[in-house]
């Protein structure tokens, strides 16, 4: 039996992706977050596909760094992913979570890259 936390977070996702939709011209930027780790996508949905992704599972440059720093390289990386692909507009996912330390990081992060939202 899934907690009640994990439930309360599975209702607000669900509440968010009735309105949060991407498609190929502003694709959708998800959020997910571990206890270690942090990682993004930019999905068209549309499409069902994953056009730039990045974590800081995967990241060298995070390494070392305190989890909302690692979170900030992660949006900028991810940002230059998304523009080499063409997308420079997405719409924010947060999956439920609050937008407050990692998640915010990652998402000024992004925006420092270069993308809008």
């Amino acid at each position: 039996m899934a907690s009640k936390k994990v439930e309360k977070r599975a209702k607000i996702k669900r509440r968010i992706r009735k309105n949060v939709f991407g498609t190929s011209t502003q694709p959708r930027l998800s959020v997910f977050r571990s206890n270690k780790e942090i990682y993004a996508q930019v999905i068209d949905d549309v499409e069902g596909k994953t056009l730039a992704s990045s974590s800081s599972y995967k990241n060298k440059a995070a390494n070392g760094k305190s989890k909302s720093e690692a979170a900030a390289i992660v949006g900028k990386e991810l940002a230059e992913k998304a523009t080499k692909a063409g997308v420079d507009k997405v719409v924010f996912d947060r999956n439920g979570y609050q937008y407050h330390g990692r998640v915010k990081s990652l998402a000024d992060g992004a925006r420092e890259g270069g993308l809008k939202f």
